[in-house]
């Protein structure tokens, strides 16, 4: 799924490729995509884009004051093209969802591959008419988060760290693999109660979060859309990557595995080298 560093990422670069172009038309090809039905999708037609924003995991392109937000859910991506195959997109089987062609020739499609249709396009007045957007909590890369932020938003919590560090209400863009990655940096394990967590412990995590959130951005930066995949599996430290060398201490990533998700994490990094449980127990095997 992509997260905030790859959604950023895109932002950044259609920022580049897209503002200032007329939008020539914009049609669903599959109609499951479109999430609001007022104002209609064609009403981007002949609009000019004038800025790419991000929310969260969202992507928000503004054409003349009307949004439209993309969610990218799991399997979503967005492929740029600098000239659109001249052949209409037929509904069907395959991944192709939407596309946004330009006046000038080029244009960009959204993808989502396999059976699970969750990619979601909203077209509204103000992204905070999205309710997911509207639920968001603070971007964790705003100039304006601070540790004693992530203290307060933490105070109170009664979950485990990977659940709290995913939830987007309470931080927003962090998902299945940063929240992994976050806590491998940190050096703390993924089922530690948000509550046991001392003061040093959250600033330890606060530096954690931004240092590889950050990371991830300067990494992508200026990539291609059609690259950014492939860095950030290169970038990853352990999550999927279970069998693999911890690239730290050399010990082997392992692996719990939930109903439609996994978590990697390295024992002698994150858990004094205990082996966490299963699913079931989501405790530490003694």
């Amino acid at each position: 799924m992509p997260e905030l560093p790859e959604v950023e990422a895109l932002r950044d670069f259609l920022a580049v490729h897209l503002v200032g172009e007329r939008i020539e038309r914009a049609r669903p090809v599959a109609i499951s995509v479109l999430k609001t039905y007022d104002p209609p999708v064609d009403a981007l037609d002949g609009r000019t884009v004038t800025g790419v924003g991000r929310h969260g995991k969202f992507l928000d392109i503004d054409a003349d004051g009307l949004h439209m937000a993309v969610h990218l859910a799991r399997a979503g991506w967005l492929r740029w093209h600098d000239t659109l195959p001249a052949d209409p997109p037929r509904p069907g089987k395959g991944p192709l969802a939407l596309r946004v062609a330009l006046a000038g020739g080029a244009g960009f499609d959204l993808t989502e591959a396999g059976t699970r249709k969750s990619l979601a396009v909203y077209l509204v007045h103000d992204p905070q008419e999205v309710p997911g957007i509207a639920r968001l909590g603070p971007d964790p890369l705003a100039p304006g988060f601070g540790r004693d932020d992530l203290a307060g938003l933490l105070a109170g919590e009664r979950r485990q760290l990977k659940g709290a560090l995913r939830d987007q209400s309470l931080i927003a863009g962090i998902g299945n693999a940063y929240s992994d990655e976050i806590l491998h940096v940190a050096k703390m394990s993924p089922f530690k109660p948000v509550a046991h967590l001392t003061d040093d412990e959250i600033t330890t995590l606060y530096e954690a979060m931004r240092t590889t959130l950050t990371d991830a951005v300067e990494r992508s930066h200026g990539l291609a859309a059609g690259r950014l995949k492939a860095e950030k599996k290169s970038g990853l430290r352990v999550h999927g990557r279970t069998g693999e060398p911890c690239p730290v201490c050399g010990d082997t990533v392992r692996e719990v595995s939930f109903a439609d998700s996994s978590l990697q994490y390295c024992a002698t990094c994150q858990t004094d080298g205990k082996i966490l449980a299963d699913r079931r127990m989501s405790k530490l095997l003694k």
